[in-house]
């Protein structure tokens, strides 16, 4: 500084400049509580609602008698996850570990190396939380993925030999149904992980400048060393596919069959063979890049296995069934096209059909029936499907009730005689109750279950076209013995009702309608043994949580002494109990003991069979029925190759006790299963005779055996691979719109060769192509009998009718087609049939063509179909107004079986189909001048009857309706008893007027 920087007197010194003002500094905004309470509060909820449905699913088991069940799902489903976890989370956060505490401590100052420094910064703050994070969320993932295997595990773990060997390996069958899927999801579970772990392995190592991509510089001996050991296992573990997909083979799909064929065995097993020392060698060349310390073997032997797999895993087997498979695959695929159809058979139960040429007549003469007298009684008229809302209109009786909109086919001993038996369930509908459904208390006090069941005579029709019901209306008459009618677990349940007294109160629930009660209806308070007591606080809470319903806690009817009834449709309870079982769609009800019992047909399935070919269990058991009602639904379970009705099950529809009974035991599956969940299913020889007597073969079943059959009744493999002999089901020729498969019948017939009638599954083939003329019939005997834990000796004989190639038997969609057009006469009918039909479809009427049903009497296939008719309104009903009989090319019908068959058959076929009810119709009238006065009352009585049948009908009170149907058969009886010699009555054939709801 000079002099004259420094100030002197006559310069003053300057003063000093202000002071900075200090700015006021932002404040930093505290993070309130409201974002971590409502985090806790969500952890809270998840955590009770999780909590809430395992308590009550333990209480559930527990209340149903299979708690080993849900204890030995879950135990193997927890083992399993945390095996998985550990494994995944494990071998992750050891690589993230390792790769880190092995980084180099000086990294190379490169360009690359430079742009990696800040992606090390930004991870190095949240590094510790990535470290344990990272390997917890892919554990996570990991545990579902080996939770999700608990059923291979079981199988695996508990398997039963099926004591046969496939005929490439020499193994036994259970090998390929247990064994391999167990290892294929093993070796598929470790591949994932040890991917996971080396990609973890290898990002940290790069991160850290451990690892260098080729010409950027050199790897560390570290990085090298922890990529190769988990390269060398990932390849050993690749090994170990290859060489279980040998035995993989044996279930592979091609176009021509399932299994090996000859360019699997000449070059795809060798290639695997190879290929699985190709990865042993690979593994060998990762370690030795430890020593190497060069990457150059293990990538050339990734190269090498790359290109080898394509060579000779693709290209050479391509070549090999182009070159040498294809010019000659008629002669080459023969033996393995054979062992396609046995295996084929065996598996879905085939093995035993013994096909019977079957040179039908098609000229119709007077008695042709005689020989089958007593299959014809067995022709069912009532199509279960059409008279659905008969049943609803006729005998719901309040709107609060309902039927299924496909009823079942039972038979029953009815005085002594078997008879086939049209049945439903008179079930509680929520939508019909008074107000409408949302009434928490309505909806699940009150309104908890429904009444009886409803029954008609299968091969019967009333002068009116109604059904002839052998049990009806509240309380249900006692013509299949005296039960309990109380319905609370059925296919129509509430989700949930809350049942059971409360001390010092009346009964809450609805019992029926009963005009004898001051209120108009019976009370009850449920009384089974069924259902969770919830008396407790917390087991309200928890039932509250889990229906996310307050009222649990609130309403005042629920008490110490209350019930939970949930879980209550019989699909849904057995699958609970039974998760290994594959389950029919269509339950059925039954009396039983003085019991109504549910009974569901259960199935052990797999995909796994070897050389058996795979079927979609969806398509196979998809028809009308199927597609057009909801109680009947198609099952959804994939893909199987080996089928067998190995249990029945049944569910109390008063107590919801579920029995599984062993229908199959010796099958392997069911034996494993049962190993696997001991005591869960009851012997053979627990099945009552009463219980015996409703078992029938099942449904799904027989359109599963029908659709693979329709292939493999061609026992020869060269005929098998010309095709030309294949057949298809036929579509329903009712469903005119859709183009759906004819569902299979419940019948009781006779089939050529077979002693007496039988309650038999029938259905009917077609050639594959456009002709529409039958080809096949199968019927199967579905009587068990009645001998308690014996089955009848025929049960589940396949009957298979073979028609000649040149046969000209017209198929179900030719005789649809005749009837529609045909313009043959009926006595008692001015129209033709093609006139009746078209004119009820065009006068506010609406024609519903029932089942057409196939039979093979007289020597030839007799076709039988009921015709309904009903007003086109919502309420009205079907009512069978005609029948049609067809035999060869000739047609007839009338309002009777007996007139369609007799006008078939020349004037008389020879047997009494019994269609018209004893009791509905007119009978003969005695000898003797008569009496005029009796007549003139029973008349008056006729009159005043129909008319006030016809009021009740009108104000919807069917109760009234029906008992004024019987007085006014009681004054026919009379009106008939007095009229003269020679005399009739006539009751007109036109339908009473619908009442509108």
């Amino acid at each position: 500084m000079s002099d004259s920087d420094w100030p002197t007197a006559d310069q003053p010194e300057e003063p000093a400049p202000p002071a900075p003002r200090r700015t006021a500094q932002p404040r930093v905004a505290r993070r309130g509580p409201l974002i971590p309470t409502l985090i806790i509060v969500g952890v809270i909820v998840l955590l009770a609602a999780s909590l809430a449905g395992l308590w009550t699913d333990i209480l559930w088991f527990d209340s149903v008698g299979f708690s080993g069940v849900f204890t030995t799902t879950v135990l193997t489903r927890i083992v399993l996850g945390v095996l998985g976890f550990v494994l995944v989370a494990g071998l992750v956060f050891a690589s993230l570990l390792i790769a880190y505490r092995q980084r180099p401590f000086f990294v190379p100052v490169t360009p690359s190396n430079e742009g990696l420094e800040q992606y090390r910064e930004a991870i190095e703050p949240v590094r510790r939380v990535a470290l344990f994070g990272i390997p917890a969320v892919l554990g996570i993932l990991g545990a579902l993925a080996a939770s999700g295997q608990w059923r291979t595990y079981l199988a695996w773990r508990n398997q039963v030999p099926f004591g046969s060997t496939d005929a490439q390996f020499g193994r036994d069958l259970s090998f390929f149904v247990f064994t391999v899927p167990w290892l294929q999801a093993m070796i598929g579970f470790l591949t994932m992980s040890l991917i996971a772990a080396f990609l973890a392995a290898a990002f940290t190592h790069y991160v850290y400048g451990g690892l260098q991509l080729p010409g950027r510089g050199q790897s560390t001996r570290a990085a090298i060393a922890h990529l190769a050991v988990l390269g060398a296992v990932l390849a050993l573990v690749r090994a170990g596919a290859y060489w279980v997909d040998r035995y993989a083979l044996a279930t592979k799909q091609s176009k021509l069959m399932t299994g090996i064929g000859y360019t699997d065995e000449h070059a795809v097993l060798p290639t695997k063979l190879i290929l699985t020392v190709a990865c042993v060698i690979v593994a060998g060349l990762f370690l030795a890049a430890i020593f190497t310390q060069s990457w150059r073997l293990p990538i050339i032997g990734v190269g090498l296995l790359v290109v080898t797999s394509v060579l000779v895993g693709g290209i050479y087997p391509a070549i090999i069934q182009s070159v040498r498979v294809n010019p000659s695959e008629k002669s080459l695929e023969a033996r393995y096209l054979q062992r396609n159809i046995d295996a084929t058979r065996m598996a879905y139960g085939l093995d035993g059909v013994e096909p019977q040429v079957y040179r039908a007549k098609t000229e119709a003469s007077s008695g042709q029936l005689r020989n089958d007298s007593a299959t014809v009684p067995g022709i069912r008229l009532v199509d279960p499907i059409v008279v659905a809302p008969t049943f609803r209109q006729l005998q719901a009786l309040k709107n609060f009730y309902t039927f299924p909109d496909a009823l079942d086919v039972d038979r029953y001993q009815i005085d002594g005689k078997e008879s086939d038996i049209v049945i439903g369930v008179r079930e509680l509908a929520l939508g019909g109750i008074p107000g409408g459904p949302g009434n928490w208390l309505n909806d699940h006090t009150v309104y908890t279950h429904g009444f009886g069941l409803v029954a008609a005579y299968g091969n019967r029709r009333g002068v009116d076209g109604q059904p002839v019901f052998a049990v009806r209306n509240i309380p249900p008459t006692e013509t299949l013995g005296k039960f309990e009618p109380r319905i609370y677990f059925g296919e129509q349940s509430p989700d949930y009702s809350i049942v059971g007294g409360l001390p010092g109160k009346a009964p809450r629930e609805l019992d029926y309608p009963d005009d004898a009660s001051p209120q108009g209806q019976a009370n009850t308070t449920y009384a089974g043994s069924g259902g969770v007591p919830i008396g407790s606080f917390l087991r309200q809470a928890a039932y509250a949580v889990k229906y996310r319903e307050f009222n649990f806690l609130l309403s005042d009817a629920v008490g110490s002494g209350s019930k939970i009834l949930d879980h209550r449709t019989p699909l849904e309870r057995v699958q609970r109990v039974a998760p290994w079982l594959t389950l029919d769609g269509n339950p059925y009800p039954a009396v039983v003991d003085g019991k109504v019992l549910w009974i569901v047909d259960g199935y052990t399935t797999t995909a796994n069979y070897p050389y058996s070919a795979l079927e979609s269990l969806s398509t196979a058991t998809s028809d009308s029925t199927t597609a057009n009602v909801r109680s009947v639904t198609a099952i959804r379970a994939g893909q199987v190759n080996y089928v067998r009705n190995s249990v029945k099950a049944t569910v109390d529809a008063y107590d919801g006790t579920v029995h599984l009974y062993a229908w199959d035991e010796a099958d392997p599956l069911l034996r494993t299963w049962s190993r696997a969940y001991p005591g869960t299913v009851e012997p053979l020889s627990a099945i009552s005779g009463s219980l015996m007597s409703h078992l029938r073969y099942p449904e799904d079943l027989f359109k599963i055996q029908r659709l693979v059959l329709s292939r493999y009744h061609v026992t020869d493999a060269l005929s098998f691979y010309s095709k030309q002999d294949y057949w298809r089901v036929p579509d329903d020729p009712a469903q005119s719109d859709q183009k759906v498969f004819q569902p299979p019948y419940y019948l009781t017939l006779a089939m050529p060769g077979q002693p007496k009638p039988s309650f038999s599954l029938t259905t009917t083939f077609m050639p594959t192509g456009d002709r529409q003329v039958l080809s096949g019939f199968l019927a199967v005997d579905a009587d068990a009998g009645s001998v308690a834990g014996q089955k009848a000796p025929g049960f589940g004989t396949l009957r298979l009718l073979e028609l000649p190639r040149d046969s000209n038997i017209k198929g179900p969609g030719q005789v649809q087609n005749d009837i529609n057009s045909s313009n043959d006469n009926s006595p008692g009918f001015s129209l033709t049939l093609s006139q009746f039909l078209n004119n009820n479809r065009q006068q506010g009427s609406r024609v519903t063509l029932g089942n057409l049903l196939t039979l093979p009497v007289g020597g030839g296939l007799l076709y039988v179909q009921p015709i309904y008719v009903s007003a086109n309104t919502t309420s009205a009903y079907p009512l069978s107004r005609v029948t049609v009989a067809a035999f060869g090319d000739k047609l007839a019908w009338s309002d009777t079986l007996t007139g369609a068959l007799d006008g078939l058959f020349g004037g008389t076929s020879g047997a009494s189909p019994g269609d018209s009810d004893p009791g509905s119709g007119p009978t003969p009238p005695p000898s003797g001048s008569g009496d005029d006065a009796a007549l003139a009352a029973a008349l008056a009585d006729m009159k005043k009857a129909f008319e006030e049948g016809q009021s009740a009908l009108a104000k919807g009170d069917f109760t009234a309706y029906g008992e004024a149907q019987d007085r006014l058969k009681a004054a026919l009886d009379k009106a008939i008893a007095a009229a003269p010699k020679g005399g009739s009555v006539t009751i007109p054939s036109t339908p009473p007027p619908t009442a509108t709801s």
